[in-house]
């Protein structure tokens, strides 16, 4: 692991539990990682949330959607982009900056033959 993504990890993980996934959408969710969802869902709630709110595969765990979505009503900007369909993980990412692929661009190439509007 590089120097930037020694410092991503530290303060993004400690601060937001980040998972370095390289595909950062914590501006989009509520500054909740959807990476700490059991099943890594990148798209909101996998319809297994509880009706307490919590997560269906780790019943102790609140579903880190609802709690996306709670804090994201409250973030003028995730408020806007919370319902935003995003690409599938790009597990080949894990362990990469964030930062670096949001600064290339690496981060919005989607797998071949997936289309938002399919």
């Amino acid at each position: 692991m590089g120097a930037v993504e020694q410092i991503e990890h530290a303060v993004k993980g400690r601060v937001f539990g980040c998972q370095m996934c390289g595909q950062c959408v914590l501006h989009a969710t509520g500054l909740s990682c959807p990476m700490t969802c059991p099943k890594t869902l990148r798209n909101g709630p996998c319809g297994g949330v509880r009706a307490d709110g919590s997560c269906e595969v780790v019943p102790e765990m609140r579903c880190v959607w609802v709690t996306g979505y709670e804090r994201s009503r409250r973030m003028p900007v995730a408020r806007d982009h919370f319902a935003h369909l995003r690409p599938p993980v790009d597990h080949s990412l894990e362990g990469t900056s964030s930062w670096k692929n949001l600064v290339t661009g690496r981060d919005r190439r989607t797998p071949a033959g997936w289309h938002a509007d399919a």
